[in-house]
């Protein structure tokens, strides 16, 4: 949890410096909820799986599904209309 709001304090204190980063309330309230939800689902794994392996292999698969979801809101990556494009 802790690590999770300080990842949403970097937007925030960027938005102080630059005009590069404009963040809205939506967006702020988005990537909490990926990142709150990528938590749970990670702990939920460790706590669960006892295979280290797999364990180690499925927390992989959600950081990455939250890297490639988080990109593609970003910039559009794969231009689905999820991102607006």
């Amino acid at each position: 949890m802790l690590v999770s709001f300080t990842v949403l304090l970097v937007p925030l204190v960027a938005m102080q410096f630059s005009n590069e980063v404009q963040w809205s309330l939506f967006d702020f309230v988005v990537a909490g909820g990926l990142l709150f939800g990528t938590s749970i689902a990670v702990e939920l794994v460790l706590r669960k799986v006892t295979l280290k392996t797999l364990a180690i292999v499925a927390c992989m698969g959600i950081l990455l599904t939250l890297a490639l979801v988080w990109v593609e809101l970003a910039v559009g990556l794969f231009g689905t209309p999820f991102a607006g494009s």
